[in-house]
């Protein structure tokens, strides 16, 4: 079995290398543009991207944030969401079961146990389903303002207009 898996190494290696002619070049990464807008950073973050680029994925695991983005070599380790995402994914579920539950128990005969099943199950579902985009989002916040040892990142300079001395 040693004998095919060396083989097998050997089988991608050669396919993760070109054919030689590129092998002195250095090897050039295309950065993607920054966010224009906190809301672009932060819907890159809900999404579970890097914020800076959106391209590399910022959840390898279900809450634990990359270190830095194989895309774009943002550093992540400065992030402090803490208990905040918790916060925001309660008071959304909160928000979006409140009608559920009262169309519940005001228009289904289910009995009171019933009911609680229910509520207690979309309410679990929704919160795990809610956790790691608004964390996502909260970094992405985090990062845009520069907050908690994030330096600022650049923004997108305004067009300048030359002025030929007339009014417009």
């Amino acid at each position: 079995m040693a004998g095919f898996e060396t083989l097998l190494d050997r089988i991608v290696d050669d396919m993760s290398s070109s054919d030689g002619a590129d092998d002195n070049m250095t090897e050039k990464r295309i950065i993607p543009a920054l966010p224009r807008t906190a809301l672009e950073a932060c819907t890159r973050g809900l999404l579970g991207r890097c914020p800076s680029c959106g391209e590399g994925k910022m959840f390898p695991r279900l809450l634990k944030p990359i270190e830095h983005c194989p895309a774009c070599g943002q550093d992540w380790t400065a992030q402090q969401a803490d208990d905040f995402p918790a916060y925001v994914a309660i008071i959304v579920t909160g928000h979006l079961l409140a009608p559920v539950i009262i169309f519940m128990i005001n228009e289904t005969g289910f009995s009171m146990w019933t009911n609680l099943a229910i509520i207690i199950i979309l309410a679990l579902i929704l919160i795990a389903a809610l956790l790691q985009p608004a964390k996502g989002a909260i970094i992405a916040l985090q990062w845009w303002m520069g907050l908690n040892g994030f330096d600022k990142p650049a923004r997108p300079t305004a067009a300048i207009i030359p002025d030929n001395g007339r009014d417009l």
